[in-house]
C-alpha cells in the first residue's frame, strides 16, 4: 500500500459506511470533487455526516436543471443524460476543474480524485424502476495518472427514498473500495455490496482503467459479476469490451446462440449462419437492427465444479474473434433467456439449438418449480412469435438423421411437441452442411489436450490459428513436436 493512504489501521477492519467515510475524510492527503445528478446528493451525504469533511471534499454539486447540466457538460447526441457518456463527461469535465484550481507546489501530496453519477430513480408510476451510471476518476500516488472505475446499477426497491439511500452506500463503498481494496479488484467488487442486499442492486456493467487496472481484464470483472449473484447476465463485444446489455439490446431483433463453445467448431458457425438466414427472413426482421447473440451459462463454465476462468477466457477469445456478441448468464432454462431479452426490447426473438436442446427444453424435471410447470414455462418461451431454427443430429452408429419431424419427446409431451411443431414455432434449418454432422466440439477438444491430429479442420480457421498461438484448451506444441 502506498505511503500516502497508510498510517490509519484501526480503521482496517470497521464494516460501517460511516468508519468508510470516516477514513477517507481522516486521510489527509484523498481530496476531490462529487458530481451527482438525479438522485440526491446522497453519496457526499454521508461525507458530511461522518466529521472531518473539510479536508476531503473540494466541492459537491448537482446540475439538476437540464439547461444548467447541458451548459456545464454539453450536449450529448442522442439527448439523453443517464447514460455512460455523460458520466465520463462529468468525470472529465470536474477533474480538469480540480487541476486548474488546485497548485500542485503547494500540494504537492494530494490524491485528487472526483465521484460522479447520474441517476434515474424509479418514476410516478411506479413502471420503470430506475438505474444509474455511477464512476470514479482518482489516484493513488501524486505523481500517477488517474485510474478509472465505472459501473452501471439497475435498482430494484419500489421506494425512490430508499433508492437514493442505496445509491448513497454504494457511493461510498466504491470511494473507500478505490483507495484501499484497489490491488485485488475481485474483492472491491464484493465489498460493493457492503451493506447492500443483492434484492435491492443489480450491478450489470463495470470497467476498471487505468495504471493500477493494467493487468485486469474488464471480461474477467464481468464474470464475477455473474459469479457474485450481482446480476443475471453480462455482455461484450466483439472487441472484447464489457457493454451494456440494454444498449445493445435495445428494439433489437435478437436470435441467440447457446453452447459451450469449448472451443468453437464449425458445427457451431453452420448453425449460427443458417439460422441466422431463416431469422432474416421473417416479417419486421431487417440486418441492420439484428443482432446474435452466442450465450455460456455459468453451468457450462464449470469444468470441475470451480468455475476455471482461464478456460473462460479462451472460450471469450475465440468467439469475440469471430466477430461475435457473448452473454455470460446463470440462466439454466431457455425461458429465461427470452425473458430476459424482453426486458430490453420488444422486437422478434429466436433460438437457435441442436436437437437434443430441443429434447431437453420438454423435459418437465426443469419446472418443478413453477407453479404451472411445463405449461408456464412455454407460456413465457414461446410468447411473441419466438421461434427455435433446429439444426439436425446424426446417429454416428447408423447414420440415421434427426429433426423436427422424427425428434422423440417423453410421451406426456408428445401432443404439447405437435402443437408448437404445427404452429411453426420449430423451424429445421435445411441447408445445413452435411460434411461437419460427426464434429463435436469435447472430442476436438480432447484432440487438442493429447496432441492429436487433425482438429484444425474441423475449427474456422482463425480459431485454430489462435489456439496454437495461445496455446489455449491445454495446446502443446512440444508434445507435438515429440510425436
Amino acid at each position: 500500500m502506498p505511503i500516502t493512504i497508510m498510517g490509519d489501521k484501526e480503521f482496517e477492519n470497521v464494516p460501517s459506511i460511516k468508519s468508510k467515510a470516516l477514513r477517507i475524510n481522516l486521510n489527509e492527503n484523498i481530496y476531490g470533487t462529487f458530481a451527482e445528478i438525479g438522485a440526491g446528493q446522497e453519496t457526499v451525504r454521508n461525507f458530511f455526516r461522518a466529521g472531518a469533511a473539510s479536508g476531503t471534499i473540494a466541492k459537491t454539486m448537482s446540475a439538476y436543471d437540464k439547461d444548467f447540466s447541458d451548459a456545464i457538460y454539453g450536449i450529448e447526441d442522442d439527448k439523453r443524460y443517464v447514460t455512460e457518456a455523460r458520466l465520463k463527461k462529468m468525470l472529465s469535465h470536474e477533474m480538469r476543474l480540480m487541476e486548474e484550481r488546485m497548485d500542485r507546489e503547494k500540494h504537492p501530496k494530494k490524491l485528487f480524485f472526483t465521484y460522479a453519477n447520474t441517476v434515474a430513480t424509479i418514476d410516478f408510476a411506479k413502471k420503470y424502476k430506475g438505474h444509474g451510471w455511477v464512476g470514479i476518476r482518482y489516484q493513488v500516488r501524486p505523481d500517477e495518472d488517474y485510474n478509472e472505475i465505472s459501473l452501471h446499477l439497475r435498482f430494484k426497491e419500489n421506494d425512490a427514498r430508499l433508492q437514493q439511500n442505496t445509491l448513497g452506500i454504494l457511493g461510498v463503498n466504491l470511494i473507500y473500495g478505490a483507495y484501499y481494496k484497489y490491488d485485488n479488484p475481485k474483492k472491491l467488487l464484493r465489498y460493493l455490496y457492503d451493506h447492500i442486499d443483492k434484492d435491492q442492486l443489480e450491478i450489470d456493467t463495470i470497467n476498471f482503467s487505468g495504471p493500477r487496472f493494467e493487468n485486469v481484464d474488464n471480461r474477467l470483472m464481468s464474470l464475477q459479476l455473474v459469479k457474485n449473484g450481482m446480476t443475471e447476465a453480462v455482455m461484450f463485444a466483439p472487441d472484447g469490451n464489457n457493454v451494456l446489455p440494454a444498449r445493445i439490446l435495445y428494439k433489437k431483433n435478437v436470435l441467440a446462440l447457446r453452447g459451450s463453445f469449448r472451443p468453437v467448431t464449425k458445427v457451431n458457425m453452420d448453425i449460427y449462419k443458417n439460422s441466422m438466414e431463416l431469422f432474416k427472413q421473417e416479417s419486421r426482421v431487417e440486418e441492420e437492427n439484428t443482432i446474435c447473440v452466442f450465450e455460456i451459462t455459468l453451468s457450462n463454465l464449470r469444468s470441475e465444479g470451480e468455475i476455471d476462468e482461464k478456460d473462460f477466457m479462451a472460450r471469450a477469445k475465440l468467439l469475440c474473434a469471430l466477430g461475435q456478441t457473448v452473454m455470460i448468464s446463470n440462466f439454466q432454462e431457455y425461458y429465461k433467456v427470452v425473458e430476459y431479452f424482453s426486458r430490453y426490447t420488444k422486437q422478434r426473438m429466436g433460438l437457435a439449438m441442436g436437437v437434443n436442446n430441443l429434447v431437453d427444453i420438454f423435459d418437465e424435471k426443469y419446472y418443478r418449480h413453477l407453479s404451472g410447470g411445463i405449461l408456464e414455462a412455454f407460456g413465457k418461451l414461446f410468447f411473441k412469435d419466438l421461434k427455435v431454427y433446429l439444426y439436425p443430429l446424426k446417429d454416428k452408429k447408423t447414420g440415421e438423421i434427426t429433426d423436427s419431424d422424427n425428434l422423440k419427446v417423453h410421451p406426456r409431451m408428445k401432443e404439447l411437441y405437435k402443437f408448437f411443431k404445427y404452429n411453426g414455432k420449430v423451424v429445421d434449418i435445411q441447408d445445413y452442411d452435411r460434411s461437419l454432422m460427426d464434429i463435436f466440439s469435447r472430442e476436438v477438444l480432447q484432440m487438442i489436450t493429447e496432441g492429436q491430429d487433425g482438429w484444425e479442420e474441423m475449427l474456422p480457421l482463425e480459431t485454430a490459428e489462435m489456439i496454437k498461438s495461445q496455446h489455449l484448451f491445454g495446446y502443446n506444441s512440444k508434445m507435438i513436436e515429440q510425436k
